[in-house]
């Protein structure tokens, strides 16, 4: 006699399985995110040792108001999206060069992701 499987019971599992995951990665995201925190708030206008992060996904980079932004990094003509925040944070010198954010870059592959894509949706 054949057993026949709840369809239901697998969506659900798929679905919490998706849901523990994507948790996962937006808490790798913000606790990576803790790092830029010390110099970075996601506050619109809340600029401190570096530039607030708020709608950073499609700004230019060295244009935002009340923040004196290196002469590198205002040449740069970057607009930030997905690619140029994850090159920018993996290797800021090499992106930017002479740009002044004093910090060598995400390591971490999983990390760096999670922070832009936390970034992406938490500076909103």
């Amino acid at each position: 006699m054949p057993k026949f499987v709840n369809s239901s019971a697998i969506t659900f599992a798929a679905l919490a399985a998706f849901s523990l995951h994507a948790q996962a990665a937006d808490d790798l995201g913000k606790k990576t995110f803790e790092t830029c925190a010390a110099c970075h708030s996601l506050k619109a206008g809340e600029n401190g040792v570096g530039p607030d992060l708020h709608n950073i996904v499609g700004r230019t980079a060295g244009l935002e108001p009340g923040f004196r932004f290196s002469g590198p990094m205002k040449r740069s003509g970057i607009t930030w999206d997905e690619k140029n925040l994850t090159e920018f944070l993996r290797a800021p010198q090499e992106k930017v060069p002479g740009n002044r954010m004093p910090f060598s870059g995400v390591p971490d592959d999983a990390a760096l992701k999670a922070v832009v894509q936390y970034l992406a949706t938490a500076s909103k």
